[in-house]
């Protein structure tokens, strides 16, 4: 689950049918012990085995996925969830031991009451896992791990050798009730540790939503319900049955949450993903993200991504998380592939690298050369075509002039109708932004000079450049925002374009300046342009000699 969808989940919580459900059990549990005779005696050994069997196997299961989530990604929250599934599954395993017939003749309390015992250890893990200790104190956690287990594993171990061997203090006969004694007083303590981790557990729904976390809350509020009747059943009673059917649902109800997740997401990290700290989830969030990028470079590049999959196998990416980072990658070269000609390449490849902050409105002042180029003609062109052949002669005039303006290292700011605006040094990498923007100029004028010549009548290009200060950036409003370039540097170049001839490339005296030596030309003088109350000197340019020592015409590639 991302950050963002996590963020989107909203302040949901426990629907009333749910509520309504879940205080069920209760209700029906003061109904069995307020009318005895309604909490019948129903001892039957083979229905208590499946029955403890089928919940242990169930909870083993929890406990073995939720420890697999737990050592991949180094979770703190999914280590004590997963400890609380095995002592609830072990000392269950060890309860189903005590049916009359299945290891021993006579059951013992060590057996009997080993469930209950496990619930208790349980709802210690389960608080924790919802407290401090999975977030502030996680390290903690993690360090002990090993000793959590292992220690876990012995007690139940020794639980079992001193169970079968009938020793102290686990011999003698079974309690006519599993509560009794100071196990009531565990059983009150964990009803209310269960109590604070279902409440927790709701918060953490309202806060993210998914079945899984919904699930948890309703299993902690089930396994609540359940110590409230071990404490006041009594065995092989209706009453005694319920909490074994409750165990069961609580169990069965996470799996089924864990499961929907698992189908909708495929991975073992979005099944369990609800549960996840915050850390980990960022973490994943930057590990998805590096992967899916390193697939979609090996395929844009033409290699094998045979290798770059075998890394990702290595660092724990299972088949089906290979086949979905496979299908993101593929997905984003789509998107790359779609939006990258509609938005300028200083845009596109500064998100790619992580220089650019397209989020926020505002750019930066820089000195830069702005070129225009418009039809001249196109009017009269239009109005004797139709806007099919409008449209066509366009897009074949375009087709032979943003190569020369993409080889000449310019970026295109926008297209309007029949004109161009690109510009050069948008990032502040081209001192030789100048000359750039005069070969680009001079490719655009020969390449649609070849053009016209295939179709006469055809409108030909004139070009206008200026150089000068210029505000690179975003604008617009959060909802949409455009790329731009603004200042009079751009507004003096489109004035210059405008008073050239049809295949006349127009220059600003500071162009022409930064041209020197190398420009070929003949000067205007002052030229009367709209806006501008004073005329601009300007320059008709003819050639500009190439850095090999000849003259060029603009079509040198300028990288």
């Amino acid at each position: 689950m991302s950050s963002g969808t996590r963020r989107l989940a909203g302040t949901r919580g426990l629907s009333p049918v749910t509520v309504l459900a879940l205080a069920l059990p209760i209700v029906g549990l003061v109904v069995l012990l307020a009318t005895p005779p309604l909490d019948m005696q129903w001892e039957h050994h083979p229905s208590h085995f499946w029955l403890v069997l089928v919940t242990a196997a169930v909870n083993v299961a929890l406990a073995y996925v939720t420890n697999v989530a737990a050592g991949r990604h180094r979770d703190a929250r999914m280590v004590l969830i997963s400890l609380a599934f095995l002592a609830s599954a072990g000392f269950l395993g060890l309860h189903a031991l005590a049916t009359p017939g299945v290891l021993l003749a006579d059951p013992n309390a060590g057996f009997v009451i080993a469930t209950p015992i496990g619930l208790v250890i349980a709802s210690v893990f389960a608080v924790l896992a919802t407290g401090p200790f999975a977030g502030p104190r996680a390290m903690v956690v993690l360090r002990l791990r090993p000793i959590l287990l292992g220690g876990l594993l012995a007690v139940m171990a020794l639980w079992a050798v001193l169970s079968i061997g009938r020793l102290p203090p686990l011999d003698g006969p079974p309690p006519s009730s599993e509560g009794v004694g100071l196990l009531s007083v565990l059983a009150v303590v964990a009803v209310g540790l269960y109590a604070v981790a279902a409440w927790r557990a709701a918060q953490l729904y309202r806060l993210r939503g998914g079945n899984v976390l919904l699930s948890l809350t309703v299993a902690m509020i089930l396994l609540a319900e359940a110590m409230v009747a071990v404490v006041f059943s009594r065995n092989w009673r209706l009453s005694w049955w319920e909490w074994h059917v409750l165990m069961l649902a609580a169990f069965v109800a996470i799996a089924l949450g864990a499961r929907s997740e698992y189908r909708r997401s495929g991975t073992l990290a979005g099944a369990f993903g609800g549960l996840y700290l915050e850390a980990t989830l960022a973490r994943l969030d930057r590990w998805h993200a590096g992967a899916i990028a390193a697939v979609a470079a090996a395929e844009e590049a033409g290699r094998p991504t045979d290798q770059v999959l075998a890394g990702l196998r290595r660092e724990g990416a299972t088949d089906t998380d290979v086949a979905l980072l496979e299908e993101a990658a593929r997905e984003l070269r789509r998107l790359d592939e779609a939006f990258r000609p509609y938005l300028p390449s200083v845009i596109t490849e500064g998100i790619l690298s992580g220089r650019s902050a397209p989020s926020r409105l505002g750019g930066e002042e820089r000195v830069l050369s702005v070129l225009f180029a418009d039809l001249a003609g196109f009017t009269t062109f239009s109005e004797s075509r139709s806007p099919t052949e409008v449209l066509a002669m366009l897009n074949e005039q375009w087709a032979v002039v943003v190569p020369g303006i993409d080889r000449a290292g310019g970026i295109i700011e926008h297209f309007a109708g029949d004109g161009v605006m690109a510009i050069f040094n948008a990032d502040g990498s081209q001192p030789d932004h100048a000359q750039r923007a005069v070969r680009a100029a001079a490719a655009i004028v020969a390449a649609a000079e070849a053009v016209v010549a295939r179709h006469l009548g055809w409108p030909v290009f004139r070009v206008g450049i200026n150089t000068g200060p210029a505000v690179v950036g975003s604008v617009g409003a959060a909802e949409r925002r455009s790329f731009a370039v603004i200042g009079d540097t751009t507004n003096t170049a489109a004035r210059l374009m405008a008073a050239g001839e049809p295949g006349m490339v127009v220059v600003g005296r500071a162009t022409w300046e930064a041209l020197g030596a190398d420009a070929a030309g003949r000067a205007l003088g002052g030229v009367r342009v709209k806006g501008k109350r004073e005329p601009v000197e300007a320059w008709v340019l003819d050639a500009l000699r190439s850095p090999s020592g000849g003259v060029g015409t603009g079509t040198d590639k300028a990288d």
